[in-house]
């Protein structure tokens, strides 16, 4: 069951001519993947700032079907998916509330040791939520 999030495009969001910037699309869609680690019980907090383990982005990409101006409303449907043991990937689709897709995005994780910077499992906790919103 994929995870779904309401945002009202901000005119931080846009660019001179109007439209949601480019790179602001994967922004917009962060605000829903923090949403749905709060919603499983995932202390951000504790996530961003631990020893232990890092999760960051190695890849994203972005599809742009219509326009989004400030103002728009859009529910994203954020979908994760587990890769391996120790890697994830996020599939988004931004539908307008006509059920429209405006925008699909996907980014793709991994989970590491800070210190080294080596590979590690992902924490039970990341697991939870992969199996909370995932397919």
């Amino acid at each position: 069951m994929s995870f779904s999030y309401e945002y009202t495009i901000q005119l931080r969001d846009t660019d001179a001519a109007g439209v949601v910037y480019f790179a602001n699309i994967i922004s917009i869609c962060h605000v829903a993947y923090e949403a749905s680690l709060i919603a499983a019980n995932i202390n951000l907090k504790l996530l961003v700032n631990n020893q232990e383990f890092a999760v960051p982005i190695t890849h994203v990409s972005a599809d742009f079907f219509k326009p989004l101006y400030c103002g728009d409303r859009v529910i994203i449907h954020l979908t994760p998916r587990s890769i391996d043991s120790c890697r994830f990937e996020i599939k988004y689709q931004l539908l307008s509330p006509e059920s429209l897709v405006i925008a699909t995005a996907v980014t793709k994780h991994i989970t590491i040791a800070p210190q080294t910077r080596k590979r590690r499992e992902l924490t039970v906790s990341l697991n939870q939520w992969l199996s909370q919103w995932g397919e």
